[in-house]
């Protein structure tokens, strides 16, 4: 058991560092059973840091030290003090050069930290503070240096030696090796380094910007896989393209590579130059990836493209400045997959994962603001609310200054800080500086945690002609802020007549309108807009577009939400208001299952289905959208008390009311799109989504009908498509039926045919773990024993013990405490595997406060069993004992 608390980490404590690396030039010598890393490190006093000639610290974390020179004097043990974290030296001169060789074993490297083999394949993960498990060095992100990398290895088994920047030489050598040297002209910090070596096979193409610059592109893959790679290099010139238009920003290096890794911790790693991506994240074509897949391919390709100037070209100063290339990029990422598809569902999805996922962590145990004050171990802070929330964040400005001033801040921002390690005060000061705008109160979004609440009430004076909407926000206390101030929240609303038009917003002492559709900013704890000229009682659609990141209280009835869903203009409002309409249907029929009452679906929500289904001029993705009932994670989220078995039997009563209520339309439009589908060869385009997703949410429903007809069109999708779409969406729904043989069949023919493709297979073993059927438990203990599962791979574990305790909760909190136990056994498993990995499964655990007293005690005991199991890595450690505090 740990005796020792690992040491936490303050904002408040940052300092400069003492000294600088201009200059690392770094040597690789590869052999199967260990490496040899030397490192030759330029350095200086930081003329920043003040006088003097402090001990110089270098970090360093499972190296074995064979030969450390200063100034090329030869040193002994005498001269420095090693520990397991750090060497410490002390300079003679304001200037100086470090020689170091290490010996390192990426053979045996688990924890997919530094320096690691992935299969055949020498490959780097170094963010956030992987570089010190590769040579000694300043790791930290402030510290930006030019890297020139030499690679050796033996050719047969490793003919592509690849590292950040230009290639400028190489060659042969004695005994079947051969060696290549890359130079990268930008500094960066070390956590950007990236080295690739192995036998792999490239697609090649280039582009050319906007200045005329030819740039060499090069995807890097398996040869197996050389056939899945032509979307993500149709994604990334779409993104070079994108981000020249709507940012200004051209790509800077003469090639631009991508490496495809089976495993990784992340999605993917914007090493400058030369990107390593989890497989899952390139790899795509129709036979074996879904419509899902290829978006989340265009997506990450973006993004990391992206980093290339939002976070490679200015960094971030400290760790706790995350989200200033994180939060930025995943804005940037989310306009770019909005412009290249439907920006309406790009929104939803983006929402809905929101409000189920990063809304609990803010009010979970490991609730932290957009910029922590603090953390124990960095990775445990690549959070939904550095991410995600933080892109809300930068959506929140894009939104109170338009897109011209947004843009003119962020031409400033770049050219100000190129070069430069930076903090989310200088992105919002650029932002300032380039509107006019006082963005001091809206800074709290990075400062304060929580989900702020906005209730909303309204008053109607029909003589005056004046409609006043009263807003209040607040904000629950979260772990070490039990106060918080008001938020800046911009509210885009509109006002809807009788008919769904909108009226003209005029508010008291303008001088005459300012459009239909307008942004309210809420600065106060308590604030009131009165509008004038409106001549009978509206409906108010609030929060159009998400518009800020809060929970949203407004006493809309049922009618008033069906009335929302078929007029409201805010197509992102027309499915929140069907949401909102099924969220009400839901908690009474939750009350219904509790009470012991006959469950009895409101006829108001079939009609609204109904209404959907029949109207074919709406965007065909938007209805899958909306017939899509809030899941069982969000109704657990804004439960008081989740009760999961209550949860559970009411969306499935309710699924299966409307599918043999709404029967007809759905197998009309089910049998429509199908007929597409078979005359149509595969696109991986937004229309051809849009017509998939809508096909297969009908099957879905249709499957819960238990009709011949339905099955036999489950069975015939399943088996006659050229898509992974159709049918993975035929099996999963096999796999949650009552047809045991027709299911069993299904999935041994599945694995049968696509037992040789690692990424397919963990698509069978998700489903598997996500039905919801009895007995998930020991259905997913039995895949573990799978040929094809394994520990030591991330996305084999995210598939099936991730989707089982994150998707199956119904299975994973089954009263006897059983997915409580199997969890925390892999936990402490993967602990001495793969921290990282490990601590990121704990989420659903730490959540033991949200549920009733039988199950909070099971969850309860489950974390102390980890906290008590052993030597606990610090990812680990802090997750649980911020969960217990």
């Amino acid at each position: 058991m740990r005796t020792e608390q690992p040491k936490m980490i303050y904002l408040k404590d940052y300092r400069v560092p003492d000294y600088l690396i201009d200059e690392t030039h770094l040597t690789f010598e590869l052999f199967e059973d260990h490496t040899l890393v030397h490192a030759q490190l330029v350095m200086r006093r930081n003329p920043e840091a003040g006088a003097g000639l402090p001990p110089l610290v270098l970090d360093g974390q499972e190296l074995e030290l064979l030969e450390l020179k200063l100034d090329d004097r030869l040193l002994s043990a005498a001269d420095y003090q090693l520990s397991d974290s750090h060497l410490t030296l002390q300079p003679t001169q304001e200037q100086f050069v470090i020689d170091s060789s290490v010996r390192i074993h990426p053979e045996s490297n688990t924890a997919l930290e530094g320096l690691y083999k992935s299969g055949g394949m020498f490959c780097t993960q170094c963010e956030a503070e992987g570089f010190r498990k590769i040579t000694y060095y300043l790791d930290r992100p402030d510290v930006m240096s030019k890297f020139t990398t030499t690679l050796s290895a033996e050719q047969h088994s490793y003919p592509v030696l690849l590292s950040n920047g230009n290639p400028i030489a190489s060659g042969s050598e004695e005994g079947g090796r051969h060696w290549a040297t890359w130079e990268d002209p930008f500094k960066k910090p070390a956590y950007l380094f990236a080295l690739v070596a192995g036998d792999l096979w490239c697609v090649e193409d280039s582009f050319t910007t906007m200045s005329g610059r030819e740039v060499t592109l090069r995807i890097y893959v398996e040869p197996e896989n050389i056939d899945k790679v032509q979307h993500a290099m149709d994604s990334l010139k779409k993104s070079m393209k994108w981000d020249e238009e709507v940012y200004g920003r051209e790509y800077d290096l003469d090639i631009f590579m991508i490496v495809a890794v089976n495993d990784f911790n992340m999605g993917a790693m914007e090493n400058k130059g030369l990107n390593i991506f989890n497989s899952s994240c390139v790899l795509a074509k129709a036979e074996t990836a879904t419509d899902a897949a290829h978006q989340r391919v265009e997506a990450v390709v973006a993004h990391e493209y992206f980093h290339n100037w939002s976070g490679n070209r200015v960094t971030c100063r400290d760790w706790f400045q995350l989200s200033l290339k994180e939060g930025f990029t995943v804005f940037r990422d989310a306009e770019f997959s909005a412009d290249m598809n439907s920006r309406t569902v790009k929104r939803i999805e983006d929402v809905a994962y929101l409000r189920t996922h990063q809304f609990a962590e803010d009010a979970g145990p490991m609730a932290h603001p957009v910029r922590p004050d603090a953390f124990m171990e960095i990775s445990n802070f690549y959070t939904l609310t550095v991410y995600e929330k933080g892109s809300e964040v930068l959506r929140m400005i894009h939104t109170l200054l338009g897109p011209e001033l947004f843009r003119k801040g962020s031409d400033l921002y770049f050219e100000r800080h190129d070069g430069q390690a930076v903090t989310c005060d200088d992105f919002v000061k650029a932002m300032e500086d380039a509107s006019g705008q006082d963005l001091t109160q809206f800074k709290r979004w990075y400062s304060q945690a929580g989900t702020p609440l906005l209730t909303v009430s309204e008053s109607y004076d029909a003589a005056a002609n004046t409609y006043r909407l009263q807003l209040r926000q607040s904000c629950p206390a979260t772990p070490g802020q039990s106060e918080k101030l008001p938020f800046v929240i911009p509210v885009e609303l509109a006002l809807l007549d009788a008919r769904g038009r909108e009226l003209p917003l005029q508010l008291v002492g303008e001088d005459e309108p300012v459009g239909r559709s307008r942004v309210l900013q809420v600065t106060q704890a308590e604030q009131a807009f009165t509008f004038v000229g409106i001549a009978e009682k509206p409906l108010p659609s609030l929060l159009r577009g998400f518009s800020a990141p809060v929970k949203l209280s407004f006493p809309y009835s049922r009618d008033q939400l069906m009335f929302l869903m078929q007029h409201d203009s805010d197509g992102f409002n027309r499915w929140e208001a069907g949401q909102q309409l099924c969220v009400q249907v839901l908690q009474e029929l939750i009350g219904q299952h509790q009470r012991g009452e006959p469950l009895v679906l409101d006829p108001r929500l079939v009609e609204a289905f109904r209404t959907l289904l029949l109207d074919e001029a709406l965007d065909q993705a938007m209805v899958a959208e909306m017939l899509s009932l809030p899941g069982e994670g969000y109704l657990t989220e804004i439960a008081e008390v989740a009760d999961v078995d209550a949860i559970h039997a009411a969306r499935e009563f309710a699924r299966a009311q409307l599918a043999g209520a709404l029967f007809e339309p759905l197998w009309k439009r089910y049998q429509a799109n199908r007929e597409i589908s078979r005359s149509t060869p595969y696109v991986a385009e937004s229309a051809h989504f849009a017509r998939r997703s809508l096909q297969n949410i009908a099957l879905s429903y249709l499957m819960l009908t238990g009709r011949a007809e339905v099955l036999a069109a489950c069975l015939e999708q399943y088996e006659v498509c050229d898509n992974m779409t159709e049918r993975l969406a035929a099996l999963a729904v096999l796999v949650n039926s009552s047809y045991e043989a027709e299911k069993a069949e299904a999935l041994k023919a599945f694995a049968e045919h696509f037992k040789d493709n690692a990424l397919v297979m963990d698509q069978w073993f998700s489903v598997q773990a996500a039905s919801t059927l009895p007995g998930g438990l020991q259905r997913v203990q039995a895949l573990m024993q799978h040929p094809a599962f394994t520990l030591k791979n991330p996305n084999k574990v995210r598939a099936l013990i991730g989707a089982f305790a994150g998707q199956n909760l119904v299975n994973f909190h089954a009263v006897d405490g059983g997915g409580y136990r199997f969890l925390a056994d892999q936990v402490i498993t993967l602990n001495a595997l793969n921290p990282q990995i490990a601590s990121r499964l704990l989420g659903p655990l730490t959540r033991w406060r949200k549920y009733g007293e039988q199950r909070q005690a099971l969850m309860r005991g489950e974390l102390e069993r980890i906290l008590a199991s052993g030597e606990l890595s610090s990812d680990v450690f802090e997750v649980v004992s911020k969960s217990l505090a």
